[in-house]
């Protein structure tokens, strides 16, 4: 499966069990790139998406999530999933938010960043896209 994340400067994703923060055109950009594949994710990702987007919801979707989909992680360890992941893309907010639930980077040990890209948001001035892959 293909992770993609948004994270803070200090890897944070989440607060008091709330996203730091989501952004319009990233969940655009997100949509677009999925399109030719399936994208996954859980009952409180999917709020934020339009309803009428093709997504898979499912509250196991790190488990289910096949090879070559993409899945969108917000609130959940991946840590257990590691050996399921092919790339993980992190969408950076460059920016340092209160968090209390972190990407745990152990997931990229031994990982390379293969590319990086900035795009405008439009909460964000600036969201960098970073590829790893092993």
């Amino acid at each position: 499966m293909i992770v993609l994340a948004c994270a803070d400067d200090n890897f944070g994703m989440l607060f008091n069990g709330r996203r730091q923060s989501q952004d319009r055109l990233l969940r655009s950009y997100i949509l677009k790139m999925t399109k030719q594949s399936r994208l996954w994710m859980n009952a409180y990702s999917r709020g934020q998406f339009d309803k009428t987007a093709s997504i898979v919801s499912d509250e196991e979707f790190l488990s289910r999530t096949p090879r070559g989909d993409f899945c969108f992680l917000e609130d959940q360890e991946l840590l257990p999933y590691r050996d399921r992941v092919e790339k993980v893309i992190l969408f950076r907010w460059n920016r340092r938010y209160p968090a209390d639930f972190y990407f745990d980077r152990r997931v990229l040990a031994g990982w390379k960043m293969r590319t990086a890209a900035e795009f405008p948001g439009s909460s964000h001035e600036k969201i960098t896209r970073e590829d790893y892959e092993p």
